[in-house]
């Protein structure tokens, strides 16, 4: 009788979180997401089906059967893209980097992954290391906006970082170090793995990174309440190993499930 008792207080528990988590999270009636689509770490876009595979495709899709609803995918070409969806409502959830100006423009609720950052440089630079990249008359490119542009303009000292509109096509890339016209390109490791395959060695990675960033869900700034359900359906999936088994399904290069917050 008492096991009975629990199971059913279960199932009532599960069915009124779904009916108050997809008013809360899913007010459309379909969970809506907004992602980076040029970053693999968030997820990949099949460029003939417009599929989408990869953690945030996994971690979405999870929160929706929880939630009993649909759910869509919004490749964002940056992050200020990603913002405005989850600002003007047309997103109720997005994934992002975690960022102190960007947390002042949406709520973060919830990290998933840790992305390291480093950059790709020529295979016969004489550039071993992160710290190496910081040297008077190097020209290091990033992307605006973008998370290693933000922490570089900051804090490289000597290094002048060269600011891209938009993530340069790997040819591109390829020919902009092999031009001289950078010297090196900082990236997320998974960014780099891929440009290294696709040049056929004449570019490399180079080992380590000068920063680790969390990625985590957003919601819209001042949402505490969808932000609390979002953390702990995350608190959840991280324990399970759920989040984990997603980052080694997508074979994401360096990239480790974030700590519990604090």
């Amino acid at each position: 009788m008492t096991r009975f008792l629990l199971l059913t207080a279960a199932v009532f528990l599960g069915v009124a979180w779904m009916q108050n988590g997809s008013t809360l999270l899913a007010p459309t009636g379909t969970l809506r997401a907004a992602f980076l689509g040029t970053n693999p770490v968030h997820g990949r876009v099949n460029a003939k089906t417009g599929e989408v595979t990869g953690p945030v495709r996994d971690l979405t899709e999870e929160v929706a059967r929880r939630l009993g609803v649909p759910f869509t995918l919004i490749p964002a070409p940056d992050a200020k893209a990603v913002v405005g969806h989850v600002q003007g409502g047309t997103a109720d959830i997005g994934f992002l980097a975690y960022e102190e100006a960007r947390a002042k423009e949406v709520d973060f609720a919830g990290g998933f992954a840790m992305m390291p950052l480093t950059y790709v440089v020529r295979t016969d630079s004489p550039l071993q290391t992160p710290a190496d990249a910081d040297r008077a008359g190097l020209r290091v490119g990033a992307v605006k906006g973008q998370t290693p542009e933000i922490y570089l303009t900051a804090n490289l000292k000597q290094a002048r970082v060269r600011v891209f509109d938009t993530m340069p096509p790997d040819a591109e890339l390829q020919r902009l170090l092999l031009a001289g016209d950078v010297d090196a390109f900082a990236l997320n490791v998974q960014r780099g793995t891929d440009l290294v395959a696709f040049s056929r060695s004449a570019v490399r990675m180079l080992p380590g990174s000068f920063l680790e960033v969390e990625q985590a869900f957003v919601v819209k700034k001042g949402e505490t309440q969808r932000a609390a359900a979002i953390s702990k359906v995350v608190a959840e999936l991280r324990a399970s190993g759920f989040i984990k088994a997603s980052i080694d399904r997508a074979k994401l290069a360096g990239v480790t499930v974030a700590p519990p917050a604090r």
